[in-house]
């Protein structure tokens, strides 16, 4: 179990969850394979944090994220939001589960419907989900515009009338409208302006602190994580290497992937970043299609190992709260996992001087 037994209450609950999308070829169109975009990834969200999701494009985050919702049919693994196991919930019975969990999308110009206006869209799921009256429902949209920063005067105006950073308020507004409890955020902040991006975080934190909202946060941007998260997951080709708290994550990394990424996070001290030196990893990242025997960042690891290519590393907790997947810090290494996890840290850095 990776949840704490004396705090708060896990409202996500993923274990060993499996998203696999057929290859199929021939005339026959026979299955020849399979795209492991999630492969066993199991964690745990507490009841009114943020979990960030983070890793390089092509790791499968965002499938994570869609597969989590039942935006996908899942392959296999359990899948328990607020109590209620969704992943092989019918879709009848599903759709009244819909209210608890949303998300919010990544290109705010491809999920807003370009012909329905802002109050037709955010109204959208009142219609579906509740038996407001029209007057009602005015009132809940005004209110909603309210709550993430639009103009109510904006409420007939059409998508393409507004900015990229406007255009995912509005989706945010979409998401609050029946009230979740928890929200998938899928990059919300990649396709807007850098100016625009620090005020779109600000008010997903203000708003998670106004209506207790749960969190997902999913992003390659390591520095806009480490400012929104409570703990922070690192996924690497289907699988979650680490993790841990935001703190002893960025503090002290202990998967070779995870500081790699760290080592990558640009210094804003000049003289600092002038002193660093960034781990480089060679290779590109193998196929989903076909990843590797053993652990699947064996083939571009700068510390692998010959157990690496032969055994997948176990996830498993090498410090109070902070998870790994790595050989480097398994107890069969001679050492318990706490004694390697500490002599890691003081051998590993976040940032490598030259």
């Amino acid at each position: 179990m990776l949840d704490d037994t004396n705090g708060p209450k896990p409202l996500v609950r993923i274990r060993d969850l499996k998203m696999h999308f057929p290859i199929m070829s021939g005339l026959m169109r026979r299955r020849v394979g399979a795209v492991k975009a999630v492969d066993g990834v199991s964690f745990d969200i507490l009841e009114g944090e943020t979990l960030g999701l983070v890793g390089e494009s092509g790791c499968g985050k965002s499938t994570c994220g869609r597969a989590i919702l039942r935006l996908y049919d899942v392959t296999s693994g359990s899948i328990e939001i607020a109590g209620h196991e969704i992943a092989k919930t019918p879709f009848d019975e599903l759709r009244k589960l819909r209210p608890t969990m949303q998300m919010v999308f990544q290109d705010p110009q491809a999920s807003l419907n370009p012909r329905m206006t802002v109050a037709d869209i955010i109204g959208e799921p009142l219609i579906e989900h509740s038996k407001m009256s029209r007057k009602e429902r005015l009132q809940r949209i005004y209110d909603l515009m309210d709550a993430v920063g639009l103009n109510r005067g904006f409420a007939n105006r059409y998508p393409h009338e507004f900015s990229g950073g406007q255009r995912q308020r509005i989706g945010i507004a979409r998401a609050l409208a029946l009230h979740p409890k928890f929200i998938v955020c899928d990059e919300p902040i990649a396709a807007l302006d850098v100016s625009i991006q620090a005020q779109v975080v600000n008010l997903l934190e203000e708003l998670q602190k106004q209506f207790g909202l749960t969190y997902l946060f999913i992003s390659h941007d390591l520095s806009m994580v480490r400012h929104i998260a409570d703990r922070v997951a690192v996924m690497y080709l289907g699988k979650i290497v680490e993790l841990a708290s935001r703190e002893a994550l960025y503090a002290r990394p202990l998967h070779p992937y995870t500081e790699a990424l760290l080592s990558a996070v640009p210094e804003p001290d000049p003289a600092i970043e002038a002193k660093t030196e960034r781990i480089i990893i060679s290779g590109d990242v193998p196929s989903p299609a076909n990843p590797p025997k053993g652990c699947n960042f064996c083939t571009r690891c700068p510390k692998v190992m010959e157990i690496c290519h032969q055994t997948d590393p176990e996830f498993q907790e090498v410090a109070p709260g902070h998870f790994a997947a790595c050989h480097l810090i398994a107890p069969d290494n001679k050492m318990t996992a706490g004694q390697t996890a500490a002599s890691e840290v003081q051998e590993r850095p976040t940032r490598r001087e030259k």
